[in-house]
């Protein structure tokens, strides 16, 4: 699918970050966007930025509120979409919403871990069964499914345990990889990609505080700061001697590092996204820190939970590991 223009495309998380660079980066290659959040105020802002750019036309950007780990939300969501954008087809899906949090069995509660868990694994499974009829009736399809290097790696440092979001990308990459076969034998004009991102530029730190702890505000609760005290001790480091204003400070400064010191931005992963669709790249990594690790982990499976080996991968890649 080399030419996007007049086709209609579906992002879950179109709100911020990936999500809004796949979308600004498909209008302006003239391909209607549909999108889904569940925060308004940021689709609405995303919605902005493409129309900014002088539409096409009859070239239509909708928006619907939805949290895609909810099913039936996400079956409102498609209706959505075809009655605002006037279809029974989409051409592209890509299932880009994700969310962190529930690291550890330990340290986080149950809840928070399935909630990471079912945003990032379950919203791609009910969004591609939601979606996949309206591919089916278009005349090419392409579902394009991110999952991460911790799909493949399932850490981001030595003392950080990651379980929730690595179980779920490993999901996600073993499904894509699964329904390449499926779609062969039985939609073989559909076409599925797995994405699997680096560090990238975004606001997934923020976001998934306030999603986890239904607290919209920039300024974090109590109870906020309590389990981020408890998180960052289990790591092993002291906390007797942080007020709960170190700490909040603390959280704010690695949402904020995380998206201003990310070495792939959000945007250029967007475009690395799209021109692996057009060349119908099946497995797309992102960034040079997701080839480094991709390559590292191939060649010494043994060792990738090791201590040297994230020694190693930090030199080469420039990530600060045990921060990210």
């Amino acid at each position: 699918m080399k030419d996007l223009a007049g086709r209609i495309a579906v992002i879950t998380g179109g709100g911020t970050g990936m999500g809004r660079e796949l979308a600004r980066q498909l209008v302006a290659e003239g391909c209607n966007v549909a999108m889904c959040d569940v925060s308004a105020a940021n689709m609405a802002e995303t919605k902005r930025l493409c129309e900014a750019e002088r539409l096409p036309q009859g070239l239509r950007v909708t928006t619907y509120v939805a949290d895609v780990s909810d099913e039936e939300q996400v079956k409102g969501f498609a209706d959505a979409v075809a009655r605002e954008q006037e279809t029974d087809r989409i051409h592209l899906l890509f299932n880009n919403a994700g969310i962190g949090g529930g690291g550890s069995l330990f340290a986080h509660e149950r809840g928070e871990w399935e909630r990471t868990f079912n945003v990032c694994w379950f919203g791609v499974y009910y969004c591609t069964r939601a979606f996949l009829p309206m591919l089916q009736k278009a005349d090419q399809g392409h579902i394009v499914n991110t999952s991460s290097v911790n799909g493949f790696w399932a850490s981001v440092g030595p003392n950080l345990p990651h379980t929730a979001y690595s179980a779920a990308k490993f999901a996600v990459k073993g499904f894509s990889e699964a329904l390449r076969t499926d779609l062969r034998l039985n939609a073989p004009h559909i076409k599925c990609s797995v994405v699997m991102p680096g560090h990238i530029g975004t606001s997934i730190v923020s976001n998934s505080r306030k999603i986890q702890s239904g607290n919209d505000s920039d300024t974090m609760s109590p109870k906020e700061i309590a389990q981020t005290r408890a998180r960052i001790a289990s790591m092993g480091i002291d906390v007797t001697k942080m007020s709960d204003a170190d700490i909040a400070k603390l959280a704010e400064e690695r949402a904020r590092t995380f998206l201003e010191d990310a070495p792939t931005t959000a945007a250029q992963a967007a475009k690395i996204i799209l021109d692996g669709v057009k060349a119908d790249h099946w497995r797309i990594l992102v960034g040079r820190d997701a080839e480094i690790i991709d390559r590292r982990v191939r060649e010494a499976p043994e060792r990738a939970y090791d201590l040297d080996f994230f020694t190693d991968l930090a030199k080469e890649t420039g990530w600060r590991l045990g921060t990210r």
